[in-house]
């Protein structure tokens, strides 16, 4: 009995050591806070501890790792909103509002992605920071292979509104691009 508690214990590890940064990326990607990228992860990661024998059984256990991520981050992101609205409606007397922003000079590719809807946020994330295939996004988040590509096509298209200069937008391949690099320092590579 004790060779399989610490057989389970040592693939944990080892699964844990492989797929800590790139969950802490995920969640901080998928939430846009970097303070609380490391922690997601490791609640996701106790998550999975807790059903080791489950998701060590799974066919994609990496797969069942970005989907607690996801929910997890899902979960905060709500949490976040409800929080702010709960703020509005108190400071609601006090209504400022600036017309026409100029949003588009100082937007980046993390603020013009925490601005998506979640779920489009998730699968651009997936498809084009982590190289996911639609079938292994679909998978991540519990979802259709076709609601991944509609969701990919629209958040891109909405990054493409989001992040347009003055002079000219910019092509679909460098928005790919941008959000592709803009995770590889978030995470565990702090």
């Amino acid at each position: 009995m004790g060779t399989v508690v610490d057989d389970a214990a040592g693939e944990f590890r080892a699964f844990f050591e492989r797929h800590y940064a790139e969950l802490a990326r995920l969640a901080h990607l998928l939430t846009g806070e970097p303070d609380a990228a490391d922690d997601l992860a490791a609640d996701a990661l106790l998550a999975l501890w807790h059903r080791w024998d489950r998701v060590r059984a799974a066919d994609h256990p990496v797969a069942y790792a970005r989907g607690v991520v996801a929910n997890l981050a899902r979960t905060r992101v709500r949490a976040a909103v409800r929080e702010r609205r709960r703020v509005a409606l108190f400071w609601s007397q006090r209504e400022e509002r600036t017309e026409n922003p100029d949003v588009a000079g100082v937007v980046d590719v993390r603020e013009a992605l925490r601005r998506l809807p979640f779920r489009k946020r998730a699968c651009v994330v997936l498809r084009h920071s982590f190289d996911l295939s639609e079938k292994d996004t679909a998978l991540a988040l519990g979802i259709s292979v076709g609601t991944v590509k509609s969701q990919t096509s629209k958040g891109v298209a909405e990054l493409q509104r989001l992040l347009g200069t003055r002079t000219a937008p910019r092509a679909p391949g460098q928005v790919r691009a941008a959000i592709a690099h803009s995770g590889e320092t978030a995470g565990g590579a702090r």
